[in-house]
């Protein structure tokens, strides 16, 4: 452990050399790639630095013991040991867990598809409840949400939703949101009061850079029509929404929200490339077939990551068995005490696998 922090140390300190080059201030790509990676390494070099302190205070305050005849001193120095080996062992789980490889995407801006699954208009009307709290976190991080396509049901409710999420550290925050998220209530509709359960799916992919995915122009037939739906009457008046098709996978990303059709043609690739992004890696991983089932399953309702339940005003994650209580909150954005669990859940798993 200390070798693999002191060779990050180095690495560190060498990329702040190159940093401070004026032959690489001139070059913007390159010093984004350096202080990106500069960035990534903080954490763990000032954890091995600190960690090297308390060594060296462990070192002097156990000379002072074995060496001095002062009593008062020796019982300084007896607490001071104890101190700093409390404070040593901290820093030796945060080295650990600092020098986990990190997922590379966990930095990356992503999109987000919420598609309603089992249940009918009440699947549907979840589908924009989870938009909206998707959509109060992301206001509350800083970031930007940027709606791609929606095709409503006509009664506030959606049978898919596509948006963009741009923000530091947006995938690593997010990627657990990936799965089958189910609801039990009573719909407003029910006259008899009895429970119903609903689903709806949630894809989280993070974007692909443009070396990642080689599409090739003849792979794709691009259809222009007129936009419907939540735009309001001036979206028929022009032809601007774009319908991408990748032949080859049969892939299709659609996007009608902008006016402009060479905004909506930007967007609809990027929808298209996070999707052929997911479906290689999936497919590199033997995971999953081309539909994405690992990441979303098939909608049933008994597949599922996470429970909504209202009459008990709780919320489940199934993945770590936790439960947390005032329902209307998380609703509302705060999903802090669910991402915090599952981000520390997953860091076990990866050390597990490290240690293995």
């Amino acid at each position: 452990m200390l070798e693999k922090s002191a060779n990050l140390e180095s690495r560190y300190l060498e990329i702040e050399q190159q940093m401070a080059d004026p032959a690489t201030a001139s070059d913007f790509g390159r010093l984004a790639k350096l202080a990106k990676e500069h960035a990534s390494l903080e954490a763990a070099v000032t954890s091995y630095r600190e960690y090297r302190k308390v060594l060296q205070a462990e070192e002097e305050a156990r000379s002072i013991l074995n060496e001095s005849q002062d009593a008062e001193l020796t019982s300084l120095a007896k607490e001071e040991l104890e101190t700093q080996e409390t404070r040593r062992l901290a820093l030796e789980e945060e080295l650990k867990m600092a020098l986990l490889p990190r997922d590379p995407q966990d930095d990356r801006d992503i999109i987000v598809e919420i598609r309603a699954a089992t249940g009918g208009d009440e699947a549907a009307l979840f589908v924009a409840e989870l938009y909206r709290m998707y959509s109060r976190f992301v206001q509350s991080k800083g970031w930007t949400l940027d709606l791609i396509d929606a095709r409503d049901t006509g009664i506030g409710g959606f049978k898919e939703i596509v948006f963009e999420v741009k923000g530091q550290g947006t995938y690593s925050l997010m990627k657990h949101e990936s799965g089958v998220h189910r609801v039990q209530r009573v719909p407003v509709t029910e006259s008899s009061g009895r429970l119903h359960t609903s689903t709806a799916t949630v894809a989280v992919l993070p974007e692909a850079e443009a070396v990642e995915v080689d599409v090739k122009d003849e792979d794709l037939r691009i259809d222009i029509f007129h936009a419907g739906g939540h735009g309001g009457q001036n979206v028929n008046k022009v032809a601007t929404a774009v319908r991408i098709t990748h032949i080859p996978s049969g892939i299709v990303a659609i996007c009608q929200d902008e006016r402009s059709q060479l905004r909506n043609k930007q967007k609809a690739m990027a929808v298209l490339n996070a999707r052929l992004l997911d479906r290689a890696q999936k497919q590199q991983q033997s995971e999953i077939s081309s539909d994405r089932r690992s990441q979303v399953g098939t909608g049933e309702r008994s597949e599922k990551a996470r429970t909504y339940n209202f009459p008990q005003d709780r919320v489940t994650d199934h993945r770590i068995g936790l439960t947390r209580h005032n329902l209307q909150t998380l609703l509302d954005g705060d999903l802090t005490p669910l991402i915090e669990p599952l981000m520390a859940w997953e860091q076990e798993q990866r050390l597990k696998q490290a240690l293995e």
